[in-house]
């Protein structure tokens, strides 16, 4: 489909049907709704104006207010804002309905191949159909779902979203009259903060409707076209799940949260089994199945509404149970329906007990203190004498004794020593219940040296685990650019450390190392982050190479760019030979779980990408993929130059004092959307390293300027030019996936980004020089990469998708207005009391709708 037409398709398919039913919307029985949506068309087309005449925010309010009296009483103009917040927020909505309904027919599913394109290439050929199938048995993919906080619409609107969905798929005008009154009178806000369960809850919602039937469906599409038995393929698609295990920064994770929760997904799979069980109970009416149609009714019904606190693992059961279903149907009744029980046992194979991994995750200092607090407590036991602390990093890797021991904490314990302890003895009976997949990864964040996962693995050997039988796999998360620097030379000392090598030879030799995208933009900008990720596996590669161990990378990709996300499959599809690409893991955070895993075609496609993506890396890399020297220092000189110039912005004093007055930062913690505090070290005075990224991504997002998505590039890429190295640079944008994805995803951030709305700072004495700074490298890097690319306008080549963002910023604009004009009121020391709680929801409410209406802005 040609770029014009897909165009054409979208305008049809999706404005179009909007603009119908937002009218639908307007004539609702309800008088705000339609008293709103009257004067909305107005204020919008009031806010375009002021902001093209660069007119701040109070300007446009006060003159829309002041032409418009006669419609808006004086005493009822905060309500009226209040009502448009409200009306935008269902607007967006509509809009997500409406494009995720016509998602089959705009166009997107041809971007890119999909399985099909990859069976065709290889169905005659017998050298790359052998070199698929043996792939397919190293390969998987990981999809872990996160309790990052940007998922902002609470369950019922979700359930909303997904019914009129469905509802415009099927133009059942009646059925999407009665879902838009609903939606008129549902609130979008939650009264309190979620607790780590209650986001588990909300979570599980996807993988209940969506993941347990996509997940199945699609290892159904592999086993069919390579003729695998169901009961024995390798499992392609696994899932993980961090709410209720992820306590880095988050004091509200306890541990009995994380038993709840383990408890929750063991549960809700058991609910799913038994909904298909009744199906295939319902068909499969023959002798002879039972005995084991008896066993399988209890199974699935006890674990679904009786749940014990202590479950067995049922999985051996049912599986066994399900074959002998299959025999029988085989032997004596044609086969018929052995279908419906190959597809059930799919589904055992791939959940088990648990549906998700629950990974642990806590930061390195508690385990660090945790460790000490076991070590000066028991000093006669562990083994470990003198003073640990004062050793070095080499001197303590010997000193560790790797006892085997149970080594209880009193009383005294800090709380988050007596959190650590609890956990991993609480893991060993989550596998005793679901199996060693339904929690088998204790992840280190901040990790900065080998000693620190040394003194995990010592942990929990004291706490009753035995050598043997360690069933644990130890995950460093590298972040920072300083930390990415030092990865290769920490896992060399793992590898090489007598203890650990004998743990990971127990656990086949797999490795998985975790790279956080998110911190690293933070630490270092955009460019410098990419090319560090980029080059820490390189060397994690070559290092895990060099000492026969099978390489797991498990990326903490964000939604936005910012956070490593865009076009995130055609990363792992330009993974060159120098990177580990065996399995694919990264997180799902935020908003984009629900904007690109939200519905069943949206979850196939996006699964289908990944898995295309890591294929077709095998069987057909580009050449230039694998990076040249001579590229390698190309992109490493612009790096730094890039580097240069973000650090120059944040060492700026004015930096975090900018964020702070213009930006809604200190209003998220007000959002009831997550139970993960917006900063660590929450009761000291903001620090930038202590806040955490999605907050300061979020805040930037929301003063439409999107710092952390481009800021750099734009000189890199002019000092390039001047270097006389255009050329080259062009051929690497036309050669290196790699670095195409990571200008198309700078250009994606561009593209959600509007200074003209923020231009009236430019006259602020204090701030005015900071904010053409920042305005002149958007200008530059927008110069530049249009060059590069060859194209007029941003995202030219992603038609469907820059004209959903433009859509979706037209939607909001006025959202934007209203969000700094009551932040520039609360500012003014002039408010009541009543007024500046007032004016602070107003803050707090919009930004729900702008960063909805962004999808993957947070």
């Amino acid at each position: 489909m040609n770029l014009s037409k897909k165009q054409a398709v979208f305008e049809n398919e999706v404005l179009t049907r909007f603009e119908l039913f937002n009218s639908l919307f307007m004539t609702l029985p309800f008088y705000q709704v339609k008293h709103t949506g009257t004067l909305l068309p107005f204020f919008t087309s009031h806010c375009e104006r002021g902001v093209a005449a660069k007119l701040d925010p109070e300007a446009i309010i006060e003159s829309f207010f002041g032409q418009y009296e006669q419609y808006v009483r004086e005493a009822d103009r905060i309500d009226l804002l209040f009502r448009i917040i409200q009306y935008i927020e269902r607007q967006v909505v509509l809009f997500d309905a409406v494009e995720d309904a016509a998602f089959k027919k705009t166009g997107r599913s041809d971007e890119a191949g999909l399985l099909d394109s990859v069976f065709t290439q290889t169905e005659n050929n017998k050298e790359l159909r052998h070199k698929l199938v043996s792939k397919l048995r190293d390969f998987s993919l990981r999809l872990v779902l996160t309790a990052h906080p940007t998922q902002f619409y609470p369950g019922p609107v979700l359930a909303i979203i997904t019914d009129l969905t469905e509802a415009l798929k099927k133009n059942d005008i009646n059925n999407i009259h009665l879902l838009l009154q609903q939606l008129g009178k549902t609130p979008f806000m939650m009264k309190s903060k979620p607790t780590p369960v209650d986001e588990a809850i909300s979570l599980a919602w996807f993988l209940e409707k969506v993941f347990y039937p996509v997940a199945s469906a699609i290892q159904s599409k592999i086993d069919d076209e390579f003729d695998l038995p169901a009961d024995e393929n390798r499992q392609l698609v696994e899932l993980g799940f961090w709410p209720g295990g992820d306590r880095d920064g988050n004091p509200n994770v306890t541990v009995e949260s994380t038993k709840r929760v383990a408890l929750l997904l063991r549960t809700i799979l058991f609910r799913c089994y038994y909904r298909d069980f009744r199906i295939l109970k319902r068909r499969i009416t023959f002798k002879g199945v039972e005995k084991y149609m008896d066993i399988l009714q209890d199974r699935f019904y006890e674990n679904s509404f009786n749940p014990s606190e202590t479950p067995e693992n049922e999985k051996a059961v049912i599986t066994h149970n399900l074959k002998e279903i299959k025999r029988v149907l085989r032997d004596y009744h044609d086969g018929l329906f052995v279908e419906l029980v190959d597809d059930l046992l799919r589904k055992v194979k791939t959940f088990g007990c648990f549906f998700a991994t629950l990974d642990i995750r806590q930061d390195s200092s508690v385990i660090r203190q945790t460790h000490a607090y076991i070590r000066e407590k028991y000093a006669d036991k562990t083994g470990i004498v003198g003073d640990f602390e004062q050793l070095d990093e080499t001197a303590k890797q010997r000193a560790f004794t790797f006892k085997s021991c149970d080594l209880p904490y009193e009383e005294d314990a800090h709380p988050l020593v007596a959190d650590t302890l609890s956990v991993i003895r609480l893991i060993k009976d989550i596998q005793r219940s679901g199996g060693e997949r339904a929690a088998q990864r204790f992840i280190i964040s901040n990790c900065q040296q080998a000693s620190d996962i040394l003194e995990l693995m010592e942990l929990f050997l004291w706490s009753g685990w035995q050598t043997e039988s360690l069933c644990i796999d130890f995950v460093p998360l590298f972040e920072t650019v300083d930390d990415l620097t030092r990865a290769a030379n920490v896992m060399e000392a793992l590898y090489t450390h007598p203890h650990y090598k004998a743990h990971l030879a127990q656990r086949g030799n797999k490795q998985t190392i975790m790279l956080g995208f998110s911190d690293s933009t933070k630490d270092g900008g955009y460019l410098m982050a990419n090319w560090s990720i980029y080059k820490a596996k390189v060397e994690l590669t070559a290092m895990a190479r060099q000492y026969d161990v099978d390489l797991v990378f498990f990326d903490g990709r964000g939604g936005p760019p910012a956070r490593g996300g865009g076009k995130t499959q055609r990363f792992y599809a330009s993974m060159g030979k120098e990177i580990a690409n065996d399995h694919i893991q990264l997180t799902i955070q935020g908003q984009t779980i629900s904007s690109q895993y939200g519905s069943w075609d949206t979850a196939y496609y996006n699964i289908e990408q990944l898995l295309h993506a890591g294929l077709t890396s095998h069987i057909g890399q580009k050449d230039g993929d694998t990076l040249s020297a001579e590229k390698k220092k190309l992109i490493d000189d612009m790096a730094h130059i890039s580097h240069e110039q973000f650090l120059s912005l944040r060492h700026n004093p004015l930096f975090l004092k900018y964020l702070e007055k213009f930006s809604p930062l200190k209003f998220l913690s007000q959002i009831n959307i997550s139970s993960r505090p917006v900063k660590r070290n929450s009761d000291k005075e903001l620090r930038l390293e202590d806040l955490r990224a999605i907050s300061f991504v979020t805040a930037w997002s929301q003063l439409k300027q999107n710092i952390p998505g481009f800021f750099g590039v734009g000189s890199a890429l002019q000092w390039a030019e001047k270097q006389g190295k255009w050329e080259q640079v062009k051929e690497l944008y036309e050669t290196s996936g790699m670095f195409k994805t990571i200008v198309d995803n700078c250009m994606m951030s561009m593209s959600k980004s509007n200074f003209d709305l923020t231009s009236y700072i430019q006259a602020d004495e204090t701030f005015g020089d900071f904010w053409v700074k920042m305005r002149d490298e958007y200008e530059r890097t927008k110069s530049y990469v249009l060059k590069l690319s060859g194209s007029k306008v941003l995202m030219e080549n992603y038609p469907v998708e820059r004209e959903s963002i433009a859509i979706r910023e037209k939607i909001v604009l006025p959202l934007l207005i209203i969000q700094h004009y009551a932040i520039r009121q609360l500012q003014t020391n002039k408010l009541s009391e009543k007024d500046q709680e007032v004016f602070s929801k107003l803050v707090t409410r919009t930004v729900y709708g702008v960063v909805n209406a962004g999808r993957n802005l947070a």
